[in-house]
């Protein structure tokens, strides 16, 4: 059995109003550095963030958040942000922000399998 590693995650979440305090969690990115794992798991629910925010384009946030994917993966055409580091993708992704699109604090834990927290993360944060 290989050793546990550290990992750190934030969520990714929708914020229709600021002022308000909701949101509706749409995504998961988790770093494990010791694996050499960066990946993001998002999702929004339409009906939800249409509840609190009746005026969303939703294919405009559903595009934003395509984007955490793409990143993580390094992909290049997610710009030159996904050509550094997986640290600095990482830390790029969970820096604050004032938009509709905001990240929790960045969390920590300890697992065996990083692909198996992230999906497990995902289901228990945002699909559930």
């Amino acid at each position: 059995m290989p050793a546990q590693q550290q990992y750190d995650y934030a969520i990714i979440r929708v914020v229709p109003c600021a002022e308000r305090g909701e949101f509706i969690n749409a995504g998961v990115v988790l770093h494990c550095l010791d694996r050499g794992f960066l990946e993001s798991r998002v999702h929004v629910d339409g009906q939800r963030l249409l509840a609190l925010w009746p005026g969303a384009e939703l294919d405009l946030i559903r595009q934003h958040l395509e984007a955490f994917p793409k990143i993580c993966a390094g992909d290049p055409d997610a710009g030159p942000i996904a050509g550094l580091s997986r640290r600095e993708r990482f830390q790029w992704l969970v820096a604050p922000r004032s938009t509709s699109i905001q990240i929790s604090p960045v969390h920590s834990g300890v697992c065996d399998s990083p692909e198996a927290t992230l999906e497990e993360l995902f289901r228990r944060l945002v699909l559930m």
